[in-house]
């Protein structure tokens, strides 16, 4: 009997013991009292000073001796005093020098700065000179039309009629051999009015209204006719093409080499669908496409590089059309375009083009297999897509500045957690010539227990690409707790946002002290990826990459259990104001409370450049689909919001936010608005991140921040700053 009893028992035991070790392995939820979060806020407070100024011998900004055998540069050493080093470029031997005039005579130069850019859109207005360049004739606008006089004995040659001073003729240029003039027929477009009152301005008594031209999707541009004037025809002949209805400038003409009879112009047309460069034949004023891109989504204007380089007739310039941001060589003259880059990788930017050796340095992500593909290094590459150098071969994300011939540069990088590392490299092949610096931590912030940020990846809603953030957990970090979560969010398309490179401390970082775990994330939609995962935006901002976003987070609470996927938060400013009520809105069974600031929550509403870029035109019936601003989305709000504006925003009409109010009233939905007098586009500054702070607090920590009227925390006690001196 005893025997049999054991045996039917024995499995009853081992089950209570198996749930025992479970439940003593189940983290506990994280709730502080309300003594115990004040602590936690003296602690933050306490580790925002104590961080600052955390990192020295992280760069080297160096001044080279013109015949660029030597360099110097300067560091700052802990105690706050200078040091120089004067490095000799072909050993890397160092010198160093207490005394600034010392090194300079030593090795007398300038900072050497990057190449500028060729510029692609003009003024409505003569371009480059009014006399031709054979000095023989001078061009002029009188009363909206074209004009041209011959210096030598005055004759007039009047080329339109049909100009006015509201549709002038303008944007006027000479061919390089002075037989033709070129210039657009303008129909101006006056942008209307965005308004904002500032209801407190010193030594006033009434609010201050402030009106300004502001142009939002939909609305007209400024058109240019294209004409050529050809001057043994003395007449205007129109060029056969569209008007130019978009971006609100004329594009600049660029003459053939060798037969100024032709000229090209570059034209996207608007909604960012087709992307031309068109010839025009000067002297009968037909046209053809040298360059005609199209595609069912966007082509993305900025990132639209182009590079003509001078006394031949070529064109170097990016597309995405094989799935992947690369360099393309076309010819002007045959039209044919050939491959110069290559691969499931990203071209980031280019940096310069040697025209003369036919090579071009420029920068890159994704090239090194098991490397974060955000990271940016840098590269040399013939124009004939051969001869491809590495030249910043460690793991890592570079920042290259090169000697003024390139004969030497100067290479820093670091990871988001690594030390940046200072080392001088040989133009020529890439290799190392020495280590110049390695950055070191001060001593407070080694003492302080901060930790940089941990990169964290994980599938995004494909199952297949590789979805990378950050995780900033609280100094204290105990796995027994289950912390809640706030994720920073900025999902806009026009770039990636969260860190590469080294991050000591961050407002992330000092949120995490309160009690949370936070998190960074580059979801599909954005930038610097493949095309298709761009394109995840298109007509589609309300996505916001949150379904990547929200199984990335799963992900992390299966790696750590401390990880509370049941009290999730976000926060944002702009366009991640924008994310922020998007993902309460439409993802309400994830995201549990948000703070958003100065967001662009209907797209009609922003600007126009931006939202026409990645929401398309014309503004159709997605537009308010996604609009945040409308009762039918306003209803689906369930957790808990915080708006914050400033009333002076310039960049995102402050109505954008007054407008989301107005639809969650009219929903019957309660929130928390933040108006702050005088503030442009911001999170709401000091004052606006402490009220972020204590919404977390009290909402997804369930405890009641401190009583600021009370004097609970009336100042940081160690730098005796405002109270509200968070980072």
């Amino acid at each position: 009997m005893h025997k049999s009893t054991w045996i039917g028992y024995a499995p009853l035991a081992t089950l209570l013991l198996n749930v025992s070790v479970l439940v003593a392995q189940t983290p506990e939820a994280f709730t502080p009292s309300h003594d115990e979060i004040v602590a936690r806020y003296k602690h933050a407070a306490r580790m925002d000073s104590l961080t600052k100024n955390a990192v020295f011998n992280d760069r080297v900004e160096a001044h080279w001796r013109q015949d660029e055998q030597s360099f110097w540069y300067e560091n700052i050493l802990p105690d706050g005093s200078s040091a120089y080093v004067l490095v000799d470029a072909k050993s890397g031997k160092k010198q160093l020098f207490t005394n600034k005039a010392q090194v300079v005579a030593e090795a007398p130069g300038e900072q050497v700065q990057q190449p500028n850019r060729q510029r692609r859109w003009g003024m409505a207005d003569f371009r480059g000179e009014r006399v031709s360049p054979d000095q023989q004739w001078e061009a002029y606008i009188e009363e909206g039309n074209l004009f041209a006089k011959r210096l030598s004995d005055g004759e007039i040659i009047q080329f339109t009629s049909d100009g006015t001073k509201e549709n002038p003729y303008g944007a006027v240029a000479w061919s390089p051999d002075s037989k033709y003039l070129a210039g657009y027929l303008i129909h101006p477009v006056q942008d209307s009015l965005v308004h904002f009152v500032l209801s407190a301005v010193p030594e006033t008594t009434r609010g201050q209204l402030v009106s300004r031209p502001y142009k939002q999707p939909g609305d007209p541009f400024t058109t240019y006719d294209l004409f050529v004037f050809p001057l043994d025809k003395r007449t205007a002949v129109k060029v056969a093409a569209e008007p130019i209805d978009f971006p609100n400038a004329a594009p600049l003409l660029r003459w053939r080499y060798g037969d100024a009879r032709y000229f090209t112009y570059e034209k996207f047309d608007r909604g960012h669908q087709r992307f031309r460069v068109i010839e025009v034949d000067s002297h009968t004023g037909t046209t053809r496409n040298v360059v005609d891109e199209r595609t069912g989504t966007f082509i993305y204007h900025d990132r639209q590089y182009t590079h003509y380089p001078e006394e031949r007739n070529i064109l170097i310039r990016s597309s995405e059309k094989d799935g992947w941001r690369h360099l393309y060589l076309v010819d002007l003259i045959s039209g044919i375009e050939k491959p110069i880059t290559a691969g499931e990788w990203v071209v980031r930017d280019v940096v310069d083009v040697d025209a003369r050796n036919r090579q071009i340095w420029f920068t890159a992500g994704g090239m090194n297999a098991g490397e974060d593909p955000y990271h940016i290094h840098y590269y040399r590459i013939g124009f004939d897509g051969k001869g491809l150098v590495d030249l910043t071969p460690e793991p890592g994300n570079h920042s290259v500045v090169f000697s003024p011939s390139k004969s030497y540069y100067i290479d820093t990088y670091s990871t988001v957690n690594q030390l940046p590392v200072t080392k001088l490299r040989n133009g020529k092949d890439g290799k190392e010539i020495a280590v110049l610096e390695e950055a070191v931590l001060s001593e407070a912030y080694q003492q302080s227990g901060i930790t940089p940020p941990e990169v964290f990846v994980a599938k995004g809603r494909d199952g297949v690409t590789d979805i990378w953030g950050i995780v900033s957990k609280p100094s204290d970090y105990d796995p027994a707790k289950k912390y809640p979560v706030l994720e920073n969010i900025y999902a806009g398309p026009h770039d990636s946002f969260v860190p590469k490179s080294f991050v000591p401390y961050s407002e992330m970082q000092s949120l995490a002290e309160l009690g949370f775990i936070v998190v960074m994330i580059d979801g599909m939609g954005t930038a610097n990826r493949s095309k298709a995962f761009h394109d995840i935006c298109w007509q589609n901002i309300a996505d916001a990459g949150l379904p990547d976003r929200i199984l990335w987070i799963k992900a992390l609470a299966e790696k750590y259990p401390s990880v509370d996927t049941t009290r999730v938060g976000l926060y944002g400013t702009s366009a991640g104001g924008q994310n922020t009520v998007s993902a309460l809105l439409f993802q309400s069974h994830f995201y549990k409370a948000g703070v958003a600031a100065c967001g662009c929550y209907d797209n009609r509403v922003d600007k126009q450049w931006w939202n026409e870029q990645w929401m398309g035109y014309p503004v159709g019936p997605h537009y308010e689909a996604q609009s945040c601003a409308t009762v039918a989305n306003a209803r689906k709000l369930n957790g808990k919001l915080l708006l914050i504006v400033g009333e002076a925003d310039s960049n995102v009409p402050p109505e954008s936010s007054y407008r989301v109010a107005d639809a969650l009233i009219r929903a019957g939905k309660t929130f928390d608005f933040l108006s702050i007098p005088g503030m442009g586009h911001s999170d709401g500054g000091p004052f606006g991140r402490m009220k972020k702070r204590d919404f977390f607090v009290k909402h997804l920590l369930q405890v009641e921040p401190p009583d600021w009227n009370a004097g609970e925390l009336p100042y940081n006690p160690d730098t005796g700053r405002e109270r509200w001196s968070f980072q």
